[in-house]
């Protein structure tokens, strides 16, 4: 290979001699005598001349970026050379160092198609389309025409996680978002656990620094008493396998930090509340006619030593997950009556449950990529069946381009081509998504026939409607195609949007005659109160009549009758400006002379002064301005970028603003009046209200408060935790 000294330093040639090495070293179990030659083929590519100069945004050179992405996929993933070459090639085609004919001309088809979806996905890139966008997820899957196009873009955008450093604080945001909503769950489906994982930790590294930081300090500081219990508990495991002649490795494996941040979250605790930080793993050298056997032998001996709990077995040997996931999994009551979660698995089983499907072609005994081909229909099965609600772009994910196709005319004579398989109802939405919702049935030749029927090649078919008909749930088990499937659920969901404004009118005209008014901090407290997941289930249950709307007003006199208990002076609402345009400038300025901008503070976050914070372009009109932290920070970005607007605060900002903390404490006389004192001294902070809830000598409280700035509230926390009793004081309404 060629360098320029001029342009290229000593580290760099270093660095793309090392990676060479490594990848020709990574894929030498599987190269056939031809492979090295075409590794060095689409390398010469890219070396070629002065091209070897050409840097992505970050300032790094594409031949190095194109070989680390190159070696995730032989040695993380675990592809063969096909995809290996792609990796390669695609910089220089996207840079037009090398055209798609003349990647045709020089390597195989396979080469020259993947590559080709590459650039599609690419291209889709270079206009701007919002990762977030439902069209952008289908088209970049539908350009997918090789499932190993989406693998090499998930080992592109983890290289590309890993150096994120290199990048602004705007691309690391965006690129974290993208990465979060659709590449980790993508990796997730695909059983490619290590590299979800990793893109799980490396998101919340750039998303939420703080507690990425605070999380990995504590696994830092308690990794010495961790490392000596998962001794204890593995030493009498280990003699009692050893006895049996079981050729095992056994070790205690630390949860990721995102899975212990999940765990916080979820249980509403604190970090050392967590108690199943690790797991421990067994991993057999089994022959394959012993996997089972001798998996359930570990199962017995652990089970002897140690509690189990039943309700916590997983069995996922006899049968395995979707996605190819086989292992045994327990939890048992070890030293110092702590729950411990035991995996028992083989090393087949394990290197399944890290690489994912990829890594079945090694063990079915066929070699080289023939055995790829079957591991992308076992794929195909897995994304057209998924469990449960998987992101949906997974659920409507159709490589139709792998299936037989069926040809059948209109009355007119027009030929369409579908998806073997596929049914009058698909025909009907592959005419015209009105006359899917419509279909009633079809003639094909004089013959009547119902939604469901499968249709032949050659079949003349006239759709029949009729205008009392409306989609239903259940066609979405007579539909196979990708469109059809699509155009219904869209149907489905606008049935269902119609239903949540028809309770939403219903519940705004009783709430009139109440003498309430509809707000966004009263839907929220309904929702939750009443136990829903989003205000739309909430507004469809009203309209069809599943909760009674009585109910709703008992809450309601309830929840009013305890505002005007704990009402003060003021008001967390200091004004609220006119509505215009907003300003031209790219940052939304907020300060008191703000009169041009329908603004006005979320209220599920209570941005204060000094807060970190973006605005978001409400459906109703007006902008909310939320922290950076909010708990809905993540969806907003995610799946509505496009409505985000920069904010920032300015200072001369003499405003008061709303903060709620949780406090947890001892339950100790007088600890109620200790705080009431340390906030009463505080000039900046106005108290609105504390409650406080006991229980078997702990209590909880929820203050209220109102402050001029960020400074002001952060002062307040470290005064009330140095309280004598107080556990913990955190503020409410962050992520």
């Amino acid at each position: 290979m060629r360098s320029n000294k001029n342009t290229i330093d000593k580290k760099e040639r270093e660095r793309i001699l090392s990676l060479y090495k490594e990848l020709l070293r990574s894929t030498s179990a599987f190269r056939l005598s031809n492979d090295a030659r075409l590794i060095r083929k689409a390398l010469n590519v890219m070396v070629d001349e002065e091209k070897q100069l050409s840097r992505n945004n970050a300032g790094e050179l594409y031949l190095i970026e194109s070989l680390e992405v190159a070696l995730i996929l032989a040695k993380e993933i675990g592809l063969g050379r096909t995809a290996v070459v792609c990796a390669l090639l695609y910089q220089p085609v996207l840079q037009k160092e090398i055209t798609e004919e003349e990647v045709k001309q020089n390597f195989d088809d396979q080469v020259a198609n993947i590559t080709s979806g590459m650039v599609k996905v690419a291209e889709l890139y270079a206009k701007n389309t919002s990762i977030r966008n439902e069209n952008f997820r289908k088209l970049m899957l539908t350009f997918a025409q090789d499932i190993r196009v989406v693998l090499i873009i998930l080992a592109d955008r983890l290289r590309l996680m890993r150096n994120l450093n290199l990048y602004s604080i705007d691309d690391q945001q965006r690129i974290s978002g993208e990465v979060g909503y659709l590449y980790a769950p993508m990796a997730h489906r695909l059983g490619l656990y290590a590299v979800k994982s990793e893109m799980e930790d490396l998101v919340m590294k750039y998303t939420n620094r703080e507690m990425y930081t605070f999380i990995a300090k504590k696994l830092n500081e308690t990794k010495r008493a961790r490392d000596q219990y998962i001794y204890s508990f593995i030493k009498p495991l280990k003699k009692e396998l050893e006895e049996l002649g079981l050729k095992f490795e056994i070790k205690g494996r630390t949860k990721t930090i995102h899975s212990i941040w999940n765990k916080i979250k979820n249980q509403d605790t604190e970090f050392e509340q967590v108690f199943d930080l690790f797991a421990i793993r067994v991993i057999l050298d089994s022959k394959p006619k012993n996997e089972k056997a001798e998996c359930w032998q570990v199962y017995s001996v652990v089970t002897d030593k140690y509690q189990p709990n039943p309700s916590r077995m997983r069995d996922w040997i006899s049968v395995p997950k979707s996605n190819g996931y086989e292992s045994l999994h327990t939890t048992v009551l070890g030293p110092e009556n702590k729950w411990v979660e035991v995996q028992i698995r083989t090393e087949r089983m394990n290197e399944v449950a890290e690489k994912g499907l990829a890594a079945h072609w090694k063990y079915k005994g066929i070699k080289g990529e023939k055995g790829m081909d079957e591991w992308l229909s076992n794929v195909r099965e897995i994304l057209e069946n998924p469990e449960l609600n998987a992101i949906d772009f997974i659920e409507d994910f159709k490589l139709d381009l792998y299936d037989e196709e069926v040809f059948v005319f209109t009355p007119k004579g027009d030929l369409r081509r579908l998806r073997k398989g596929a049914t009058v109802l698909d025909f009907a939405f592959e005419i015209h998504s009105e006359v899917g919702k419509k279909c009633v049935g079809a003639k094909i030749g004089n013959k009547n026939v119902p939604i469901k029927h499968v249709l032949k090649n050659g079949d003349h078919v006239s759709i029949m409607t009729s205008n009392n008909q409306e989609p239903k749930k259940d066609w979405l088990n007579i539909v196979v195609t990708s469109k059809a499937k699509t155009k219904l659920k869209q149907a489905l969901r606008e049935m269902q949007y119609k239903e949540a404004e028809i309770g939403r009118e219903m519940l705004i005209r009783r709430l009139k005659n109440w003498k309430f008014e509809l707000n966004d901090q009263m839907l929220n407290q309904l929702v939750k109160f009443f136990g829903f997941k989003s205000n739309h289930d909430f507004m469809r249950s009203i309209a069809m009549e599943q909760l009674d709307l009585v109910r709703i007003k008992d809450f309601l006199e309830k929840d009013q009758a305890k505002e005007q208990e704990d009402e003060r002076e003021r008001s967390a609402e200091n004004f609220v400006p006119t509505e215009e345009e907003l300003p031209d400038d790219d940052v939304l300025m907020i300060d008191r002379n703000l009169t041009n901008v329908d603004y006005k503070l979320a209220k599920c976050c209570n941005p204060i002064f000094g807060d970190d914070i973006f605005g978001f372009v409400a459906a109703s009109g007006g902008i909310r301005i939320h922290r950076h932290t909010c708990p809905n920070a993540y969806d907003l970005k995610t799946k509505f970028g496009y409505r985000v607007v920069r904010a920032e605060w300015t200072t001369g900002n003499d405003n008061m603003y709303q903060a709620t903390l949780k406090i947890i404490g001892n339950d100790d006389i007088g600890i109620v009046t200790n705080i009431s004192h340390v906030i009463a001294k505080e000039p900046k902070v106005k108290i609105r209200s504390l409650s406080i809830d006991s229980n078997e000598g702990t209590f909880e409280g929820t203050l209220t408060v109102f402050v001029d700035k960020l400074e002001s509230l952060n002062l307040l926390v470290k005064k009330v935790k140095n309280v004598k009793g107080v556990h913990s004081v955190s503020r409410i309404g962050t992520s």
